[in-house]
């Protein structure tokens, strides 16, 4: 069995690290505000609406908005599985105030995302929707503007988000289910170049992570290859970037924005 291959490269996030310790460090020491703020903040969650029966018991008529809201979750999201128009998934998000998630995935078509954005957002409301491509990063390039010339002509005012992990998953020759640093990142900068070349903007993104050691994924500064997955391989379903992969993504993320 292998073992996680550490190089140099984690030396350099583990530096950016030191240095945000140090700053909060010396806002304590001279008793400055920031600390309070560093520590607390907002809250919000976001699941599948997946299970209509446990969704309807958390359904709530605010009778002073005349409007229904699902109060277990702040947004509700749906996915490849339950997006059909004439599914009682769509229906039932269409009943209701919360934000709304709408993942695609390649083989929607641009009737069906049109058809989509009317039935849950007549009105065209700011806020209401986001849509989440998960293409993987072989298909993005030819699926993602698609996508995104149908919202410019339709009109509505839809947050973009990127799910670059479960359009990238690869099963090792082990039995099991990983995904791709680098392909990971190459949907992502993909995304981001496409959204800037049409016009529009990605305002989101959307990952797997942990701030444990684990070793689910390939690739990253530590070089994990598929023998190193076992070493410590904790998820029970989707594999996460662990603490270094994550840090290492945020540094990158933070490079691209940089330079757009």
């Amino acid at each position: 069995m292998g073992t996680p291959r550490f190089d140099s490269g984690v030396e350099a996030y583990r530096r950016v690290l030191d240095r945000v310790r140090e700053s909060i460090d010396f806002i304590d020491a001279i008793q400055g505000t920031a600390q309070p703020y560093l520590r607390t903040g907002e809250l919000f969650t976001s699941h599948e609406a997946l299970l209509l029966p446990f969704e309807e018991c958390l359904t709530r008529l605010d009778a002073q908005r005349g409007a229904h809201y699902n109060l277990g979750a702040h947004m509700l999201w749906i996915g490849e599985r339950t997006r059909h128009l004439d599914g009682a998934h769509v229906e039932y998000l269409r009943g209701i105030r919360n934000p709304v998630g709408v993942k695609l995935g390649p083989s929607i078509s641009p009737e069906e995302l049109k058809a989509l954005l009317e039935a849950l957002d007549p009105a065209r409301e700011a806020g209401r929707l986001t849509l989440i491509p998960r293409l993987g990063h072989r298909q993005v390039r030819e699926a993602l503007p698609r996508l995104i010339q149908v919202v410019q002509a339709s009109g509505h005012p839809v947050l973009w988000s990127c799910d670059p992990m479960h359009g990238n998953g690869l099963v090792t020759a082990q039995g099991l289910k990983t995904r791709d640093f680098e392909h990971i990142l190459s949907e992502l900068r993909q995304s981001m170049d496409i959204h800037r070349c049409l016009g529009s903007r990605l305002g989101a993104v959307h990952f797997e992570l942990t701030g444990h050691a684990v070793t689910e994924c390939l690739g990253g500064s530590q070089k994990l290859g598929e023998l190193d997955l076992h070493a410590a391989y904790e998820t029970g379903c989707d594999p996460r970037l662990n603490q270094t992969q994550s840090l290492e993504m945020a540094l990158l993320i933070a490079q691209m924005l940089g330079a757009a």
